[in-house]
């Protein structure tokens, strides 16, 4: 399959590491003119770097937007007005005992994770649709199938992408918009390597051990038995995003090595 996005304008939000840079990378590949996000304009221009590093002469731009508020989704608008495709990949994760969870910490996950989603749909999709083609991708999680119990806020606000996207998918039927989430499992991302760091250092043993040891303890259901790559999380959000996958809307793509245990997505 070759995957050709070189007239398609592409945002990743939440792209100047992880997951989302991985992905700004893949769609840079396809030929995508892709817009990088976040918070800090260092990182934001460290990122843009990255992806020309890995595609030059690519066609990369970013925007410095902290999008856990209404007037961050309106500059980053404001700065990109239209696009084909929208990858809402921005959110945050950290192990939390739920009777320390205040009424902040919930707030902030939920604007962030969730409302930045809502936003940047609703001023993106309807020129999406009026053109007659768009890609929205959501990067949900399988916490949002099996709620971790030592981050319930986080599991929460994945659960509450996988309705948006299919609500969306529903709104946008007809109109040769596609709408789908997509669920990756345990992954080597930079935040996760941090969490990991501890125990590494306590086992004497690598990072990538120490991910190893992670999956069996805590999610002994993984099929893949390791952290998956970023990149190979990335490979499922280009996929999601091409004109390849015109008929895959509404739906729950898991990349999640098996974890979540069933037979049907």
């Amino acid at each position: 399959m070759q995957i050709d996005l070189s007239d398609k304008t592409a945002i990743v939000t939440g792209s100047t590491g992880g997951i989302g840079l991985a992905a700004a990378k893949g769609l840079a590949r396809a030929g995508a003119q892709v817009v990088v996000n976040g918070r800090d304009s260092d990182r934001v221009e460290a990122a843009i770097r990255a992806v020309l590093d890995a595609v030059p002469r690519s066609d990369v731009s970013g925007v410095a937007a902290d999008l856990g508020a209404a007037e961050g989704c309106d500059s980053l608008v404001a700065a990109v007005p239209e696009a084909d495709i929208l990858v809402n990949n921005v959110g945050i994760f950290g192990p939390k005992p739920f009777f320390e969870i205040d009424d902040g910490t919930w707030e902030r996950f939920f604007q962030l994770n969730v409302m930045s989603g809502v936003r940047l749909s609703r001023a993106y999709l309807p020129k999406m649709m009026e053109r007659g083609w768009g890609r929205v991708v959501f990067i949900s999680s399988e916490s949002g199938l099996n709620i971790p119990a030592d981050m319930i806020h986080y599991g929460f606000t994945k659960t509450a992408m996988l309705s948006l996207s299919r609500g969306l998918a529903k709104l946008a039927s007809g109109t040769g918009v596609t709408v789908n989430s997509v669920l990756p499992g345990p992954t080597m991302s930079e935040g996760v390597k941090e969490m990991l760091k501890e125990m590494a250092e306590a086992k004497g043993v690598s990072i990538e051990e120490a991910g190893e040891m992670f999956v069996k303890s805590e999610r002994p259901s993984s099929l893949l038995g390791r952290l998956a790559s970023v990149e190979e999380v990335a490979n499922m959000i280009v996929y999601a995003c091409s004109k390849e996958a015109s008929a895959t809307s509404g739906g729950a793509l898991r990349v999640d090595g098996g974890v979540v245990d069933s037979i049907v997505p």
